[in-house]
């Protein structure tokens, strides 16, 4: 399949591609109606005959092509689907789009230390699990790191404490870096709530932002309902990228946990 794309990218071959559809041809023809020499014709012919784009038959002393449309109807549905894969994905390009239109706001209003402190988020979820599943997918290491990060990205090491005091560790890196938050748990009991303040940390360990996290689980019909507030504080300018993807980012990580929850549940 490989071949007959890069057979096709030339827009020459292309070309005489075109021409042989309509008919069989001849190379002195097809180098007339392409405008391009004999000898470049008969090389182009070549390679499209050896990824079995076309035929040719010798008839005397003339050389006459004839397209086939059997690797063409294959590589037909291989485009047929790669393009329903883009279309069934087309959110994540939407996530993109709202993430730069994002940055572009907080860069200009990103103009002083702190120039997000109080910035509040919500987000509220049906899980399809009972509470005691949902929360030890919040306070069990492995657990917890088989959904908490975006697409793309890899969770190295993490762990949430559930009790005051308890240690909130979130590492995890991409194909551009590594990331690493630490924090405290302020406050929890079991199957109910979790409270704790995670800040996310630059190479030098000093602070970009801080996310204060209170969580409420309980039961709903088909399983658990999750309400996670998060305020933030501390906010400093180079912390813009970041915060400017709170929002789609902890939508995909959910997105992930209720995921997860559902596999759990049929495992």
């Amino acid at each position: 399949m490989e071949q007959i794309a890069a057979a096709l990218g030339d827009g020459a071959r292309w070309r005489i591609v075109e021409l042989l559809a309509e008919r069989p041809r001849s190379v002195g023809e097809l180098a007339e109606l392409t405008g391009l020499r004999q000898p470049q014709t008969t090389k182009h012919l070549q390679t499209l005959a050896r990824v079995g784009l076309v035929t040719v038959f010798p008839l005397g002393q003339r050389r006459v092509y004839a397209v086939e449309a059997a690797p063409l109807k294959e590589f037909e549905s291989r485009l047929g689907e790669l393009i329903a894969t883009i279309q069934a994905n087309e959110g994540e390009r939407d996530v993109l789009t709202r993430y730069q239109a994002a940055i572009g706001a907080d860069s200009a209003a990103a103009d002083r230390a702190r120039w997000a402190d109080g910035r509040a988020f919500s987000f509220d979820r049906s899980l399809a699990a009972p509470r005691d599943v949902v929360w030890r997918h919040w306070t069990e290491p492995a657990l917890l790191a088989s959904w908490w990060a975006p697409p793309s990205m890899t969770v190295t090491d993490c762990v949430v404490e559930p009790r005051k005091g308890g240690r909130v560790v979130l590492d995890y890196r991409d194909a551009e870096g590594r990331y690493r938050s630490e924090g405290k748990v302020h406050a929890a009991k079991e199957l109910e709530h979790l409270e704790f303040a995670l800040s996310v940390l630059d190479g030098k360990g000093e602070t970009f932002f801080t996310g204060h996290y209170d969580l409420k689980f309980t039961d709903a019909p088909d399983g658990t309902r999750l309400r996670l507030d998060l305020r933030i504080t501390e906010t400093t300018v180079e912390a813009v990228p970041f915060i400017a993807g709170i929002e789609t980012g902890w939508g995909q990580v959910l997105d992930n946990l209720a995921t997860r929850l559902t596999t759990h549940e049929k495992e």
